[in-house]
């Protein structure tokens, strides 16, 4: 009876374990997009009020994912040397820290707690699917799709609200942008019990195989993922950033603009819960993969196209493929490798050089509106980047897994 008593005792500890872990990975999750998604409804408030041109406003979006290119692969590194839990937790304070200094009103305080901001964020990418792989290896789908969920949820809130709350009672810009350190405060707390344990064992794995100087830089079906991750982040950031304004041209005033890009992220979270778990069950995901790619390329095409009727199911399209690209980049870091250090440092290459290729997004495409005077370039460029998504979207797709060398 009394080794019963035990079993059950230690049985309930593990699923009390395993309840705290996923919450927190929900909370860190939630913080992953906000903080940048609130700037792409009050850009050209923060142009307007701090005078600049379309180009260097762009870079309040570029700024985060260069930092995200730079730290990506130390991440792993970080991990290994502090443990996956003490990294995502030092990434939560720099978090607070960057969003508390990009608040304080100036142009040198955006940036510099912009900058701050993309570094604390680029750890969390890369580490939460690892901690996921590890602690949740029979759900790696269903525990992805909630995380996707959570931090989609309040992305689409971050674009939908920011307008809002700057109006209330006058706050402004810097102060809407503020607010969202009272999310990652929570995340904060929520993260302390996992300070309790050491992840050094776990994130080296026990597997014999899997040595430190491990490289997948070499490996063709790597590359296909970076480039895939690297292109939908671009698509992605490009439109949270400039949507608002794309849409000025047809009509929308600020607000209206604000949640129209709700919708489009809005439109993803849905997706994002239910595409890790197909795509855990499928043999292969080069069907889920060109359809998300076919989804970017038509609604692109219809807000070219600037039908009022049309554009709402357009930005949903747009939405529904960024969810689902998302989904599919993060289920193929853990699909396509065989160890956790692997799916370390694919996630660590796709998030490194992905990032750097998405970070040109942005400010690429607010130097062509100020040359051409117009969206229609910028919006045909997108139609082009949507068609090499489905090429390296089939290509990453099929059934097989990253050789290392």
């Amino acid at each position: 009876m009394r080794e019963n008593s035990n079993i059950i005792e230690q049985s309930e500890r593990k699923n009390t374990t395993y309840w705290i872990i996923f919450l927190g990975i929900l909370f860190v999750g939630a913080n992953l997009r906000a903080p940048l998604t609130s700037v792409g409804s009050l850009i050209s408030f923060i142009r307007d009020d701090l005078g600049l041109t379309n180009t260097i406003a762009g870079l309040i979006t570029t700024l985060p994912l260069l930092a995200f290119a730079l730290v990506s692969p130390f991440a792993p590194k970080l991990s290994e040397k502090f443990g996956m839990e003490r990294t995502i937790f030092i990434s939560l304070l720099i978090l607070f820290i960057g969003i508390i200094i990009r608040s304080i009103y100036g142009t040198s305080f955006l940036f510099l707690g912009t900058a701050a901001i993309g570094v604390a964020i680029a750890i969390g990418n890369v580490l939460i699917p690892v901690i996921i792989k590890v602690n949740f290896p029979l759900r790696v789908g269903l525990v992805m799709g909630f995380y996707a969920v959570l931090m989609n949820i309040f992305g689409a809130l971050g674009s939908g609200i920011s307008v809002p709350v700057s109006e209330f009672r006058n706050l402004g810009w810097s102060g809407s942008l503020g607010i969202w350190a009272i999310l990652t405060l929570i995340a904060i707390v929520l993260w302390l019990p996992q300070l309790k344990t050491s992840d050094r064992q776990k994130v080296r794995m026990a597997d014999n195989e899997a040595k430190e100087n491990v490289t997948i830089w070499k490996s063709k079906l790597a590359w296909y993922i970076t480039i895939f991750m690297g292109l939908q982040s671009l698509m992605f950031y490009t439109l949270v950033t400039w949507l608002p304004d794309i849409l000025a041209t047809h009509g929308y005033n600020p607000e209206a603009a604000g949640w129209m890009l709700f919708l489009m992220q809005a439109a993803l979270i849905p997706v994002t819960f239910i595409i890790p778990i197909i795509a855990e069950k499928m043999k292969d995901q080069q069907l889920l993969g060109g359809l998300t790619a076919s989804f970017f390329i038509l609604g692109v095409f219809g807000v070219y196209l600037g039908n009022k009727a049309f554009i709402p199911i357009a930005i949903m399209m747009i939405g529904m493929a960024c969810g689902s690209a998302f989904s599919i980049c993060m289920m193929l870091f853990s699909l396509r490798t065989s160890t956790s250090i692997e799916a370390a440092k694919m996630s660590g290459m796709a998030q490194s050089f992905g990032y750097l290729l998405a970070a040109f997004g942005p400010t690429l495409f607010g130097a062509v509106h100020d040359l051409t005077g117009g969206w229609d370039m910028p919006l045909i460029l997108l139609m082009g980047v949507g068609t090499i998504i489905f090429i390296v979207a089939l290509l990453s797709g099929k059934d097989r897994v990253i050789e290392v060398k």
